[in-house]
């Protein structure tokens, strides 16, 4: 895919927002129609293809923002990019069950790794960052991967646009 027409993403886990696993919380609600916004925007934008890298919290937020929006505009590509095979393996059993309702309905996935280590994580992030021209960010300042995540797509030079969860 065509690197100016991809979109991709970073956020937070469940465990670094305000309200955790309670995504009816209004906070919660707020993050969800700004994200869905922010794809919305970035298809007037050019974009067409989006990456998520399927974890949980603001990723499966983003991903479902992207399903609708795929919905509106059937021409948009969603690829699942997946650090390693056992990712979703030590999850609750309802995050697995959202996990893989999500990556199905993906137009396709990308494995990084077969095998699960410490640098997985990151390798998912700059695959992500280096074929796309555009990041969201669900972000509030905390260290941890999804500052390095936003750090490397600066250096990167592809625009970013930073939605903050406690707006």
């Amino acid at each position: 895919m065509d690197r100016e027409r991809t979109c991709t993403f970073t956020g937070h886990r469940p465990e670094k927002l305000p309200w955790r696993d309670d995504e009816e919380d209004s906070r919660c609600l707020a993050l969800k129609a700004r994200l869905d916004e922010a794809v919305e925007e970035a298809y007037g934008r050019g974009k067409r293809h989006f990456m998520c890298g399927m974890a949980r919290g603001a990723d499966f937020y983003f991903c479902e923002a992207v399903l609708k929006l795929r919905e509106r505009h059937p021409e948009v590509t969603l690829e699942a990019v997946i650090p390693c095979e056992e990712q979703a393996a030590h999850w609750r059993e309802r995050e697995r069950e959202r996990y893989f309702t999500l990556v199905e309905q993906c137009d396709c996935e990308t494995m990084v790794q077969r095998r699960y280590d410490k640098g997985c994580m990151l390798r998912r992030n700059r695959y992500m960052v280096d074929r796309a021209s555009l990041l969201i960010a669900v972000y509030d300042g905390m260290l941890g991967g999804t500052m390095y995540t936003l750090t490397y797509a600066m250096r990167q030079g592809i625009d970013v646009e930073i939605l903050d969860i406690a707006e």
